[in-house]
């Protein structure tokens, strides 16, 4: 959610049957960490590589869980890519 116009909808699903309880979606938004992107720019980051870092540091985060190497490479580089195209 990089943007001023951005908006999630999310439907999250919980069932519960007797003493099982399953999840069926998750998920998370929030605004970059202002305390972060400041330490980033005051060591000489310019603001949207500072957001890149920030943003690269998050997702990489959850690609780093998938368990198949050529998936976790492609997404990684297509990661990288979208960053590059962003500025």
């Amino acid at each position: 959610m990089l943007s001023e116009d951005a908006e999630a909808d999310n439907k999250p699903e919980l069932e519960i049957y007797a003493d099982d309880v399953q999840c069926g979606h998750g998920a998370t938004a929030g605004d970059l960490d202002e305390d972060l992107l400041f330490y980033l720019e005051s060591a000489r980051h310019p603001a949207r590589e500072a957001e890149a870092l920030l943003i690269q540091a998050f997702v990489g985060d959850a690609i780093e869980g998938i368990e198949h190497a050529g998936w976790r490479e492609a997404l990684i580089e297509a990661v990288g890519a979208w960053l590059k195209a962003r500025g």
